[in-house]
């Protein structure tokens, strides 16, 4: 007990060090794929690749049979993915910072399996994965 009345100073430390360490891993960013478990899921089938970049991005090389709604006119242009509600849906922006928020607008919008591509297209590309112009 004296040692812990002695070093509280140190002990708060150590705790807040750790806290500040596993916060990120704690908070809930999104629900985030892999690029395996991404081509997982496109093989099954029944899956909506959303790509939420700009049209000219968009035109220079996507993932296979993507749709492109800018993250920009998502909340305007949802109603046009209304009958993927039932699918599985990945959204994939340029290098998986924007998608984590074209996300979160498809679940207030009642879409249920929607994931982030991690890493977004420069992942994809990186990897050597097919893309279509």
């Amino acid at each position: 007990m004296k040692f812990i009345i002695d070093n509280m100073w140190l002990l708060v430390l150590v705790l807040v060090s750790g806290g500040a360490l596993a916060w990120p891993s704690l908070q809930r960013r999104g629900s985030k794929v892999s690029l395996l478990q991404a081509t997982q899921f496109i093989n099954q089938g029944k899956t909506l690749i959303l790509d939420v970049r700009k049209p000219a991005e968009f035109a220079a090389g996507h993932v296979l049979d993507a749709r492109n709604v800018p993250l920009d006119q998502l909340s305007k242009r949802a109603g046009e993915l209304d009958k993927f509600k039932n699918r599985t849906v990945i959204v994939v922006c340029a290098n998986g910072v924007q998608s984590p928020r074209a996300v979160a607008q498809l679940k207030k919008a009642g879409f249920g399996d929607v994931y982030s591509l991690t890493g977004g297209i420069a992942a994809w590309q990186a990897q050597g994965l097919p893309t279509a112009k």
